[in-house]
C-alpha cells in the first residue's frame, strides 16, 4: 500500500517538475501553450508521471498568470519583474496549488516547490520561496482546515 502511494507521490513530483519546465519555456518563448504540452508529452518519459495535473498546471497557470502575480506581490521583497524567470514560475506553481488545490496540504505544496528551487532555482532561491510561500499559505488557507478561506472568484 505504501508503495501505490509513494508512486503516485513520485508521479506528482514528477509532473510539477515538467510543468515548472514547460512552464520556463512559455516565458521565455511566448510559444503555445498546446504546442508545448504536446512537444513534452512526444518527447520527453511521461510513464511515471501524473500527466492530468502536468496539464492542468501548464494551462491553468499560463491562463491565470496576471491573477496568480497580483495574488503573490504582497508577499515579495522587491518587484516582481526583478524575479528571476525559475523563480516565478515556481512560485506560481506554489500559488496555484495553494489557492486551488485544496486537497494537497499546504506543507506538501511548500515542500515540493522548495525542492524545485533547490534543483533548478540559485543557491539561495530555496529560502525566498519558502519565505514567499508559507507567509502566501497563512493568508491563504485557515491552518486549522488546511482550506482557503479568501479564495479567488
Amino acid at each position: 500500500m505504501a508503495n501505490k502511494a509513494e508512486s503516485r507521490f513520485e508521479a506528482r513530483r514528477r509532473a510539477r517538475r515538467r510543468a515548472l519546465q514547460a512552464l520556463y519555456q512559455w516565458h521565455l518563448t511566448g510559444q503555445d501553450v498546446a504546442g508545448i504540452i504536446t512537444q513534452f508529452r512526444e518527447e520527453q518519459d511521461f510513464s511515471n508521471v501524473d500527466t492530468e495535473l502536468f496539464t492542468t498546471l501548464v494551462r491553468k497557470i499560463s491562463q491565470g498568470q496576471a491573477g496568480i502575480d497580483e495574488k503573490i506581490e504582497p508577499f515579495l521583497d522587491r518587484p516582481l519583474s526583478q524575479l528571476d524567470v525559475i523563480e516565478h514560475v515556481i512560485l506560481s506553481v506554489g500559488a496555484y496549488e495553494l489557492l486551488y488545490c485544496i486537497e494537497v496540504p499546504h506543507q506538501v505544496v511548500i515542500d515540493e516547490a522548495v525542492n524545485l528551487a533547490r534543483l533548478f532555482g540559485a543557491e539561495q532561491g530555496h529560502s525566498f520561496i519558502n519565505g514567499v510561500l508559507d507567509k502566501a499559505a497563512k493568508e491563504w488557507r485557515d491552518p486549522a482546515t488546511l482550506s482557503p478561506f479568501n479564495r479567488p472568484a
